[in-house]
């Protein structure tokens, strides 16, 4: 992936005191985050819960703020839609990870959405390359609910049959965007949703009927 531009919070941003704090032991904590992502990859349509809970900034939950600690550094553009960037939650991820922010989608290694009915189409976000389709954008989306939205059927690697998962309040274009992913195939892009202290997969092989 080539990286546009990005500029690290670090640099910019003049810290509160009032920031909440990080993980309590961050390297216990960020592998048992991180295991518990891969669980959510390795099983799409499954509800995981993190065990490990603290007062995330706003507008994170707990899930979102966890896996920001255990997945972004300075070496990871990432975008941040417009209800992150203009929060507190900007500020904690420049402190606590030195976030180098890009200046768009397509620059990003990571996305994070919290206000997913405004957030950009699915390709606007870059589908990694022929020769390295694991350099494609991870979205990180917040939803107010992950089994109570509209009824959606999951098939693909991971899944015995089907999953019956109803994900809140995305966009009405995503299930369609979605399917032109799949079509990307090696490449495309892969998501984490999260609600709460939970957290569900969503990667590039899943097929989604709405």
């Amino acid at each position: 992936m080539t990286i546009q531009s990005s500029t690290s919070l670090r640099a910019v941003t003049s810290y509160d005191a009032s920031l909440k704090p990080g993980f309590i032991d961050p390297v216990f904590d960020a592998q048992a985050v991180f295991r518990a992502s891969l669980l959510a990859t390795a099983y799409p349509g499954r509800v995981v819960s993190l065990d490990r809970s603290f007062t995330a900034p706003r507008p994170f939950s707990p899930a979102t703020a966890a896996l920001c600690l255990t997945l972004m550094d300075f070496e990871t553009p990432t975008w941040l839609d417009h209800q992150t960037s203009c929060a507190e939650a900007a500020q904690w991820l420049g402190f606590h990870c030195g976030l180098a922010v890009a200046e768009g989608p397509m620059a990003a290694r990571f996305a994070i959405v919290t206000d997913p009915l405004t957030m950009p189409r699915l390709f606007e976000f870059h589908p990694g390359n022929v020769e390295y389709p694991d350099r494609s954008t991870t979205l990180i989306i917040q939803v107010p609910s992950l089994t109570e939205g509209p009824p959606t059927a999951w098939t693909g690697p991971g899944i015995k049959t089907s999953a019956t998962v109803g994900i809140g309040d995305l966009p009405f274009w995503f299930w369609s965007d979605w399917d032109l992913n799949g079509e990307l195939y090696p490449r495309g892009i892969d998501v984490l949703f999260t609600n709460g202290n939970a957290l569900m997969g969503l990667p590039r092989t899943i097929t989604v009927e709405a």
